[in-house]
């Protein structure tokens, strides 16, 4: 079971096909790694791991990955690399090929993961964007597939800004049989030329509804984002009054399907963006969707970075 391209820098990159290998591998996996009998797949490789921005799940998971695969990894920030001031780009690339075996980063620029990728000769993983987060959707997909027995056929409504989560769950919804609805005030959708160009060369079932409760009726799964990420801080005070109509709470939920699920990639602004009885409550998968994470990023790495019987 192998990938067609080096690196996972967006879903987009891949087949239906490709992604159910990576899900499935993920569900074989899953159960040897809480019984500690996961085979040590890749013993001495080394994930290098870029942040620029902080994280509590990204790198605690991508670092735990590895070393369930036999492996280590190595934190490296933008104060030991100097991607694009320092160092150009190509030789960042060329020379962490030469030490690791594969490399992880989360940053702001999508442009620095592309050309990361195209100069480096290991495989490079996009742990976060500005643009696109898509371990976490294919994580959140896996998380479906359990809870619902499959994403084919279901409702994914984001209720939130038109962002990175939701530009990878409308990149999933070109590639899954599903059905996407971004509910956003005006002006806080995904982009026309975003959406046009994933339309060249895929065909989602996507929706934007302005009226939350509009949105989420027949909703297998509600799902929300903090209104501010990481960079937009001078935007807050107008983003949460924009927002001020789109907090998940339970009379929200009320209007989705009785048993609809409640997802959030982390970290929440409880009293934002969600309330304490929706993330705490019945409908709320939270927890074993961050668990989830952990266990996609491991399948991803074991299929990125060949074994010793692959050299």
């Amino acid at each position: 079971m192998k990938l067609s391209k080096k690196d996972f820098v967006s879903i987009r990159d891949y087949s239906r096909e490709e992604l159910d290998i990576i899900l499935s591998l993920c569900k074989k996996q899953k159960p040897l790694a809480r019984n500690f009998t996961l085979e040590h797949t890749h013993p001495g490789r080394v994930l290098g791991c870029i942040f620029h921005k902080p994280s509590l799940r990204t790198r605690v998971s991508f670092e735990i990955a590895i070393r369930q695969l036999g492996g280590s990894s190595l934190y490296l920030t933008d104060r030991e690399l100097g991607i694009g001031s320092r160092e150009a780009p190509k030789d960042v690339g060329e020379v962490l090929s030469r030490y690791l075996d594969a490399i992880q980063i989360r940053t702001f620029s999508q442009q620095m993961v592309d050309d990361l990728a195209k100069y480096a000769s290991v495989p490079v993983i996009n742990g976060l964007t500005d643009l696109l987060h898509p371990c976490q959707i294919l994580g959140d997909i896996f998380t479906i597939n359990e809870k619902l027995g499959t994403i084919d056929g279901k409702k994914v409504v984001f209720i939130g800004d038109g962002n990175n989560v939701s530009r990878s769950w409308l990149n999933a919804a070109a590639r899954f049989d599903f059905k996407f609805v971004l509910s956003s005030p005006q002006g806080f959708n995904i982009s026309p030329s975003f959406i046009k160009e994933l339309n060249a060369d895929g065909d989602p079932d996507f929706e934007w509804i302005e009226d939350p409760f509009e949105a989420v009726k027949d909703a297998d799964v509600v799902y929300a984002d903090v209104w501010t990420s990481m960079g937009q801080e001078e935007e807050e005070k107008i983003r949460k009054e924009k927002f001020q109509a789109y907090q998940v709470n339970d009379e929200l939920m009320g209007h989705a399907k009785e048993d609809a699920l409640f997802m959030h990639c982390l970290p929440a602004h409880r009293g934002v963006e969600v309330t304490d009885s929706v993330i705490d409550g019945k409908h709320s998968v939270v927890y074993d969707e961050a668990e989830n994470r952990l266990h996609i990023q491991r399948a991803i790495i074991a299929l990125l970075i060949p074994t010793e019987s692959e050299l």
